[in-house]
């Protein structure tokens, strides 16, 4: 045990007091939202706001007052937004970024002299008390007051002047009327004198800020090498080009390809994923990698790299992206094999390790291997593959199966490519578990792949929904709404018919701000599974060339366009946050609705879960939510149909035909605000 003289035991309490600020009174805590305890960044877009609440709280009866402070990184000064006193020491405020780049926020807390002041001069004249004295306290404060304009400052003056006069000649019931005037009290706040000693929230809580593309988007998917107008024939980028204004009237602003890179020939894969290929059969894409190139190649059937910029600047006309799938794995026959073959996993026979889900066997894909000792080679490698695609124009990207690679990977080429291009969207191609999809959106995914595809009743909707929108997955996790894939056939569409394929993108549609699917086979209704019980399409256009009609007219085409220009012209369904549920007795009828705070554009949807038959019912509306006024009328303009109804309060009959239209969505207009 070490004894320690005095004077030593005071030098170094001194010396430990240096760094404290120690007239501070405030405590700031449990601010949210905040992402792993501030490890990763929260998402938003141009405009979109950050709801800030934290305790804010000091020692003693003193009043405290809150500030939200945030910038852009990187700038020097801090603009500022008041927060409110909610209750029980919780405080709460907002803002909105106003352009793309990473951003960062910190509450202030202080405590507020002139309020408690103000609080006790009023409690002091009402109990008949003597206030002469404080009323030359209120002055001094006034006159010592900092940071205001001048033309507040005047004002403080004057005011102190009026505390003075009124105080000597015993009117105090004005100086107490002065005292507590909005006028004064408002440049009091501004003052900033008691800010000196402000406490703040460490560290900043960053939020990254993107587009509006981020949160809003339309996708389309479909194989380039499939685009020909002729039978028989090899698609091309000019092919695409053809296609590009049918996909622009139908209102997409995302056009996907999968892979168009070189098809290795070992082991390719033939008919219905075969193991065996036959003569003139193309290989699944995603077999990446020939004697020809790599993942910056691209496969000599579709044209050349020129054509590709060119398909690019002409989508980017039409207001379409063209985004590429980033699929980091590679076929036998990839120049990666031999050039690094450290990449790889090799067996005690001497042979690659070819990928596997036993007992599936993809022998045409060689996995990489993360744990290689040359991974920093490895990283900056695949990183250049991002860059090569973006100086050729391409700045969305959707990747297959990240959660199969490194997460540390992902988080350092995400940041890195975004600190140059931060416009860059990556979706992940990620079906998999719920904290691994989870923590590729929190290390950087823009927007990712989700459950939807796979919840079919009104219960597993709404809590899924719920889970999306009401819980912290709100703050970082943009979910993109696909009812198919060509990986994927669900049930639903399997056993729906046509029904089934209208309310599920109307679904996907209305109820995500990002969706997309996978046609034109979604179009066209195909629904064919390659065995019972199978979620994989029969004769799949993974393995085959196929040759669409792309004039064909359909009724689901139909209801696509239509939904997708609604989606354009109504504020509403521009969030995904946004969503309420109504109620129905009929568990087969599911009603939920949004609304655009800034343009009062009200959506309600009401679905048919049931493709087979008529289903009816009584559906509330939750007007509350929807900022309507209760006990009011309102007229429910079918959208999709161009019906009107003329309905009333919350509750209202809906009756839907699975062969007529399964769904309504209607646009709210005559409706008195709340």
């Amino acid at each position: 045990m070490i004894n320690l003289e005095p004077e030593t035991q005071n030098k170094s309490a001194l010396s430990s007091l240096q760094s404290i600020k120690g007239k501070r009174r405030v405590v700031i805590e449990h601010v949210k939202p905040l992402i792993s305890c501030g490890r990763y960044p929260l998402k938003r877009v141009v405009d979109e706001s950050v709801h800030v609440s934290a305790d804010v709280f000091g020692d003693g009866h003193d009043s405290v007052n809150a500030a939200l402070l945030f910038r852009a990184v990187g700038e020097a000064t801090w603009q500022e937004a008041p927060m409110h006193f909610v209750a029980n020491d919780r405080w709460e405020g907002s803002f909105a970024p106003d352009r793309e780049g990473l951003w960062e926020f910190t509450v202030q807390g202080w405590i507020d002299h002139y309020t408690t002041w103000q609080k006790g001069l009023k409690k002091k004249f009402e109990d008949n008390q003597n206030i002469a004295v404080e009323l030359l306290i209120g002055a001094e404060m006034m006159e010592k007051a900092a940071n205001v304009s001048d033309a507040q400052r005047e004002q403080l003056y004057l005011s102190a002047h009026i505390l003075r006069e009124k105080g000597q000649d015993g009117n105090l019931a004005a100086a107490v009327a002065e005292a507590l005037s909005q006028t004064v009290s408002q440049a009091m706040l501004l003052s900033e004198v008691d800010k000196e000693n402000a406490s703040y929230y460490e560290p900043y809580v960053q939020v990254e800020v993107e587009h509006k593309k981020a949160l809003f988007s339309t996708w389309y998917e479909f194989f380039p090498r499939s685009a020909a107008s002729e039978p028989g024939q090899h698609g091309t980028f000019k092919d695409c080009e053809r296609l590009l204004p049918r996909i622009a009237q139908m209102g997409f602003d995302v056009l996907y390809f999968p892979p168009i890179h070189p098809i290795g020939y070992q082991f390719r894969k033939g008919k219905n994923n075969s193991t065996t290929s036959e003569p003139g059969e193309p290989g699944s894409p995603w077999a990446i990698g020939s004697p020809k190139g790599g993942h910056k190649a691209i496969a000599e059937e579709l044209g050349t790299e020129e054509d590709f910029v060119h398909l690019v600047n002409q989508a980017k006309e039409q207001g379409i992206d063209i985004a590429l799938d980033i699929a980091f794995q590679c076929s036998p026959d990839h120049p990666y094999v031999q050039e690094h073959p450290q990449w790889f996993k090799w067996r005690p026979d001497g042979t690659v390790q070819y990928a596997e889900n036993p007992p599936k066997k993809y022998q045409d894909v060689l996995p990489i291997n993360f744990e290689t000792e040359d991974w920093q080679a490895l990283w900056l490698e695949l990183k250049s593959v991002f860059d090569h695609w973006i100086e050729r124009g391409v700045t969305v990207f959707r990747v297959d199966n990240p959660h199969t690679k490194s997460f540390y990977f992902w988080e350092w080429c995400i940041g890195e490519i975004r600190k140059e291009h931060p416009e860059t969207i990556f979706l992940a191609e990620a079906f998999t578990r719920p904290r691994v999809m989870e923590r590729l959106a929190k290390i950087g995914y823009t927007q990712s792949y989700t459950y939807f595809t796979w919840r079919n009743s009104a219960w597993e909707l709404k809590q899924y929904m719920t889970e999306l929108t009401r819980t912290d997955m709100r703050e970082y996790f943009r979910p993109n709404f696909w009812p198919n894939t060509p990986d994927i056939l669900p049930g639903s569409l399997q056993q729906g018919g046509e029904p089934a394929f209208i309310t599920r993108v109307v679904m996907a549609a209305t109820m995500s701000s990002n969706y997309g699917l996978y046609g034109p086979v979604y179009e066209f209704g195909i629904n064919t599974p390659v065995a019972h019980g199978k979620e994989e399409y029969l004769n799949s256009e993974k393995y085959e060339v196929k040759h669409w009609d792309w004039d064909q007219y359909t009724k689901i085409r139909d209801v696509i366009t239509k939904i997708n220009w609604i989606r354009k012209e109504n504020p509403a369904l521009q969030s995904t946050w946004n969503i309420h549920f109504g109620d129905c007795a009929n568990e087969a009828i599911l009603c939920y609705g949004k609304r655009d705070e800034r343009t009062g554009n009200i959506i309600v949807v009401v679905v048919n879960l049931d493709p087979h038959n008529m289903q009816s019912g009584w559906v509330r509306v939750p007007v509350w939510d929807l900022g309507i006024a209760p006990h009011t009328g309102y007229v429910a303009h079918d959208l999709l149909t161009e019906a009107h109804y003329n309905w009333f309060n919350e509750w209202n009959y809906v009756e839907l035909h699975p062969y007529g239209m399964p769904v309504h969505v209607f646009r709210l207009e005559n409706y008195m605000p709340r």
